[in-house]
């Protein structure tokens, strides 16, 4: 994805260490006064939406990541503790990966992926934090990969974890855990909880987006800037 989506450094072994120490400390935080934060349902725009290219080539890879386990709650019951967890991996996992595009990084202009080199873009550090959280206990069902337009009307993937106070967003642009509609970004679409079918969200129909740089093109009534970093097939 878009080469905007850089700041940190480091090696994905350093941010598997540090979620042990993560697990041994969420007791203690447990018990501070952190207050836990509320937002709204993110609305559904009312129909199925296919998945991009890049993610479908990422599940044929790793099939084991993008399966569904119907019987893991779609809604994740957020506790003082896994707050704090879900807190802390998304600050740490922004520190630690050094962002690089895909162009550099793989020599296409977009592959999802787990940053194992400790280098990747937006969607890879997107994946990583799931990846960490999922092993730390916390459903997959409930964190959902989402597609969405920025600030900058760029493409850009975040991480949606659907909870029982609303649905929140893991970002590598912010270290805060922001409720969806706090973050100024268009929702587009994200992964289902029931298949391989992502479901539309508020942002515009028919249209697939992947966070990639690309040039306009006319949809429907709308022609898009040449700066946004979108791509569309």
């Amino acid at each position: 994805m878009g080469d905007h989506c850089a700041t940190g450094f480091g090696r994905i072994a350093s941010a598997l260490l540090w979620l042990g120490v993560v697990l041994a400390a969420a007791p203690t935080w447990a018990d501070g006064p952190e207050v836990l934060p509320s937002a709204p349902i993110m609305p559904l725009g009312g129909e199925d939406d296919r998945p991009t290219t890049a993610w479908n080539q990422f599940c044929s890879r790793v099939p084991a990541e993008c399966a569904i386990d119907s019987a893991e709650p779609e809604t994740l019951t957020l506790t003082p503790a896994n707050w704090a967890l879900i807190r802390s991996i998304n600050l740490r996992v922004n520190e630690t990966i050094q962002q690089v595009t895909d162009q550099a990084h793989w020599g296409v202009n977009d592959r999802w992926d787990y940053p194992d080199d400790g280098k990747g873009d937006c969607e890879d550090i997107q994946l990583l934090k799931r990846k960490l959280l999922a092993e730390a206990g916390l459903p997959r069902r409930a964190m959902r990969m989402t597609v969405v337009i920025d600030r900058k009307d760029a493409g850009h993937a975040v991480l949606t974890i659907r909870t029982d106070r609303g649905d929140l967003i893991l970002d590598n642009e912010t270290d805060s855990v922001l409720p969806w509609d706090k973050t100024g970004y268009e929702f587009i679409k994200r992964e289902g909880s029931a298949g391989m079918a992502w479901v539309a969200l508020g942002g515009e129909q028919n249209r697939i987006v992947v966070a990639s740089r690309s040039v306009s093109r006319t949809i429907g009534p709308r022609r898009l800037p040449t700066r946004a970093r979108t791509r569309f097939r």
